[in-house]
């Protein structure tokens, strides 16, 4: 497994792949990798027959009182579980090979990023387009895997992938989760144990909207209501428990269409986010 610390390396490498007629697969992300991850990878091999993971801590999705100094970090252990799952080479640039001093463009997608994450943490998803451009004119990819648990940031990179004629295959890959329902993240490292347990309203708030709606129930309201109810009886604080369309995010009164059930809570510090595709 190769470790590129270059955008040159990077770009000869997934071009020297090609002319051997490989097809080059990739995952982006910011390390600290977890089992979500790996599956992930294993549908890049499915896909490719070259498969790259980035590691990248991207400073310019990160807000100035959000959590980049302290977000976590192991590069030896994501190299370790990346070459178990066979990754062919791991691209890890730092700050100052993806971005200039002077640096000045950035790409933005102005439909999509309005509401949810959009309007509680101004700039982050400019922050997200731009560097996933970047890190596709790095590594060349056909194809691209994401995962669904940052739904509006998988909703927003297929926005620009299809509006900026990316050859680029799109796929968004179920939410991986633990054992006792909560969403693989590299933030859950953050909780205590009391906070964990206590984060476990989210996913059972979900089920028990699933299963609402499974059983016939549209009306949005109502299934908001009992989520958010159920992570403020857990201590958990709101920050949205929404209903939105899945190709516009548009708010939605009733659930009539394909939509996201999209919510983000705090338990002490961490912000967790999570989601439930309906429809």
């Amino acid at each position: 497994m190769k470790i590129i610390r270059t955008v040159e390396e990077m770009q000869r490498t997934s071009q020297a792949w090609k002319r051997e007629g490989r097809r080059v697969g990739m995952v982006p992300t910011m390390g600290y990798l977890h089992a979500g991850h790996i599956s992930l990878v294993r549908i890049v091999k499915r896909e490719a027959e070259a498969c790259v993971v980035s590691i990248f801590v991207n400073p310019t999705q990160f807000g100035p009182a959000e959590d980049l100094a302290r977000y976590p970090r192991d590069f030896e252990r994501d190299c370790r579980l990346c070459r178990e799952a066979g990754v062919d080479a791991v691209f890890a640039p730092e700050p100052a090979e993806m971005y200039a001093p002077d640096y000045s463009t950035w790409v933005v997608e102005e439909a999509l990023t309005g509401p949810l994450c959009g309007e509680r943490r101004p700039g982050h998803f400019r922050g997200v387009t731009s560097v996933v451009a970047k890190l596709f004119n790095a590594a060349l990819p056909d194809v691209a895997v994401f995962g669904q648990k940052d739904a509006q940031q998988a909703l927003v990179l297929q926005r620009m992938v299809r509006d900026l004629n990316f050859p680029v295959k799109m796929i968004i890959a179920p939410i991986v989760r633990e054992a006792d329902g909560l969403a693989m993240s590299s933030r859950n490292v953050y909780l205590s144990p009391d906070e964990r347990l206590r984060a476990l309203s989210i996913s059972q708030g979900l089920d028990r909207a699933a299963a609402a709606f499974a059983g016939g129930a549209r009306d949005t309201a109502a299934l908001c209501a009992d989520v958010r109810a159920g992570i403020e009886a857990a201590g958990g604080r709101v920050d949205y428990v929404e209903i939105r369309s899945r190709g516009t995010l548009a708010a939605v009164a009733a659930v009539d269409e394909p939509s996201v059930l999209a919510v983000a809570a705090f338990f002490g510090k961490t912000r967790l986010i999570d989601n439930l595709f309906l429809g």
